[in-house]
Order: C-alpha cells, then structure tokens, then sequence
C-alpha cells in the first residue's frame, strides 16, 4: 500500500528518514559472545579493520575490507563490511556525521552545497547491488538464513543512510529502511537471540514510534507502526549483548536522547564511548556538542578547547575535522555572548583546508553575524560575500545577501 499523503507530510517523512539514517548510519562495534552471531565478526583480520575504523583511519580500514572481500567471493557479510567502510568515508569527507548539522529543518527544507562525488557514489551503490544479489542467493536457497538475511538488512541500512543523507532522497530511504526492518524482523524470528538485528528493527520502532500521533494514524493504515519504548528496549539490549552493533545501539542512543533533550544520560553513553575508543574524534567532538546543547556554557567551550589541544598532539587522532570542533567552539563562545572569539573561530573553520562548503558557508555566515554583533561591519560583509562566493545557490547564500544590505541584530 502507498505511504498516505497529507499536507506537512513530506517534511515530516524527511525529519524521520534523516533520524533514521543518522541513527542506523552512526557505526561502530564491539565484540560479545553473549549472543548469536556470523563468525566472520569475530575473524581477528575484521577485528583489526574495525579497530582502524573506530579511530577513523578509514584508509586502512577500507584496504583491509577491499583485501577481505576479494578473500570471500559471493559472501554478503564480507560485501558489506567493505560497503560500511567506503559509505562512512565519504560521509566523513563530507561533514556529514556532525550531528549539528541536523539539529534544525533546515537541513531538511534548504538547498545545502554538499559535493557528491559521483565516482564514489557509483562505487558505494554498485558495492550494495552486489551485497543484496549475495544475500538473496542464499535466502533463496535458504530462507532461514540469518547471517544472509541480516547482511541484507544492513546493506539496506547502509544505502538507506548514503541516499538520505547525501542524497536527500527521502522517499528511496524510508522504502529501504522499511526493508531493512522486516529483514531485521525475519533474522529475530528465526534466531531471537541474533541480537545484532535489533539495532535495526529499534531504530524504526523508536523513530516511527516517535512520529507526532496524527501522522501515525495515517502511515498506520499503510502497515507502518512503531512504538519508542520497544525502540529504546531492543536499542538496549543490542547496546549491552551486540556482537557487531554494541557501539552503534550505544549512538543511536545518544542521538535519540539529544533529540529528547536528555543531555545527562546522552553524555553519560557517550563518555562510555569515548573510554573505549578515546582516539575516536567524533566521540569526543559529540560529547562537547552534548554539553554545549545542555546548556551547560563555558564547560563546553572548554571542551572543544580540549579537544583541539588534542589534536595539536602528533598522532593523537588518527583523522581529525578540526574544523568540526572550531565550529563548535564558535557556536559555544557565540552562545556565551564572546562575539569576538566566536568570529575568530568561525573563521578558522572556514579558512581550514578540505573544508566541506555545507560548513564553509554556515561559518562564515555565523562569523558575519558575530561581526555585526561586535559593530564590526566591514569585516562582517566581507564574510557575508564570502559566505555567497561559496555555494550562491544556497539558502544561507540568500540570508547572507540579506546581511548585506542591512545589519544583523540578533534573534
């Protein structure tokens, strides 16, 4: 049956697509044998590829996979690690696994300046092709499959996450979501203690448990029902039991108790992140994040202040975005009222080299904003036009050509 339409649907169906690609897309692991799982996880050659994924050394987790892949032929799980490493790559290049970027609807109604790159793309969907023909191969010849048809969910998963957020393909992403679902429920059936599958059939029950009543009541007549305490349990349970989705449960977490505003227990998961993998700059870029959402001021400018004397130590991070963390410093100083520093950090995160244009164009935006706080107008419309050199066809371009012509005084 077709998704029900109804006027503000659309956005809202973007809003839970994004949640859920954020969601099934934040990855890491840990091992368990708590529960049943593909022996191939517990192969010390996938150990130590995830081990340079967790610390984001994605080059060598990707040469690894690629050498693994062509070790298995045929098989889905070793098409999907390799899959999981290229897709998380690219997001990474692209700023996109700053969860800042997604914390208002602009991200969902604007016109963003995100570069595809069309090779990797074509690399990445190619990659998931491949993954389900396996897998549907196996199920075929054996529907009670679970290594087959988890794999299968996780590449769903996986595409769902490149195509929603890179993409913005939000009506391809919940399709694939869905079906990543009910093979996430088909494993659980089979194998109740196949505990992986649970980070994916949580991550839909909570985001489509989470969706505003009326909206449910409409996607329930097409089949669609969720529930975010059975989300949040099955979320929990894979955090505690996982054999290759402790970690991601464990930020799929993080994201939905952010997005709920408990930022005590959202620090409280992701500090036991960052004890396990205290290299991993998007853990400790996250935990500033939390503080600074929390409200909790000069503690979180201090926190990113942390986090960029980190990484001014040789080796400390294997592959840092420090622009990430002197937006955030930006955004921690600015909410302080320290329109001056904030400026300066803004631009730093702008004047970085490999910055992404999505983040280029915010900061400068922002830094012209904190300019025109500090009666600083001339370095303010230089950011301003800036900001519009660099992505005019956006829609932070057009608030900036709105600066220009008259000065920005606050909210």
């Amino acid at each position: 049956m077709p998704i029900p339409r109804s006027p503000g649907f659309g956005r809202l169906l973007r809003s839970a697509v994004l949640c859920l690609s954020l969601s099934l897309g934040l990855i890491a692991h840990a091992s368990s044998a708590a529960a049943h799982t593909n022996p191939m996880n517990n192969d010390p050659e996938v150990r130590e590829a995830f081990d340079r994924f967790y610390n984001l050394d994605y080059p060598a987790a990707v040469g690894i996979f690629e050498r693994y892949h062509v070790a298995h032929p045929g098989d889905p799980q070793a098409t999907a690690y390799l899959l999981d490493a290229l897709t998380f790559q690219e997001l990474y290049r692209l700023d996109l696994l700053d969860t800042t970027f997604y914390s208002n609807d602009g991200f969902l109604t604007g016109r963003h300046a995100t570069e595809e790159d069309p090779a990797k793309r074509d690399q990445i969907l190619a990659l998931a092709d491949e993954a389900v023909s396996e897998a549907d191969w196996r199920i075929n010849k054996n529907p009670r499959d679970v290594d087959a048809l988890f794999a299968r969910a996780w590449v769903r998963a996986l595409r769902c996450t490149y195509v929603a957020m890179v993409e913005r393909a939000f009506g391809a992403g919940f399709r694939l979501a869905t079906k990543a679902r009910d093979d996430a429920y088909r494993a659980l059936e089979i194998d109740p203690n196949y505990v992986d599958a649970k980070l994916i059939a949580g991550v839909y029950e909570y985001v489509v448990g989470a969706l505003p009543l009326p909206f449910k009541f409409l996607i329930g007549f097409a089949g669609i029902t969720g529930s975010k305490s059975k989300g949040m349990q099955m979320l929990k349970d894979a955090g505690e039991r996982g054999s290759i989705t402790s970690f991601d449960a464990r930020t799929a977490i993080v994201l939905f108790l952010r997005r709920e505003a408990h930022y005590p227990e959202a620090i409280e998961v992701i500090r036991s992140l960052k004890n396990q993998y205290p290299h991993d700059f998007l853990f400790c870029l996250e935990e500033a994040n939390l503080r600074k959402d929390a409200g909790e001021g000069m503690v979180a400018v201090e926190a990113y202040r942390e986090l960029l004397a980190d990484n001014a130590k040789p080796g400390y991070f294997d592959s840092a975005k420090v622009e990430l963390a002197d937006f955030g410093l930006a955004e921690g100083l600015r909410g302080q009222r320290h329109d001056d520093e904030a400026a300066q950090a803004y631009e730093r995160a702008a004047s970085t080299n490999d910055v992404g244009p999505e983040l280029k164009i915010r900061s400068l935006l922002a830094a012209g904003q904190c300019r025109d706080l500090n009666g600083e107008r001339q370095l303010a419309l230089h950011d301003y036009q800036s900001a519009i050199d660099a992505g005019p066809n956006t829609s932070r371009a057009d608030t900036a050509r709105k600066y220009l012509r008259s000065p920005y005084h606050g909210n």
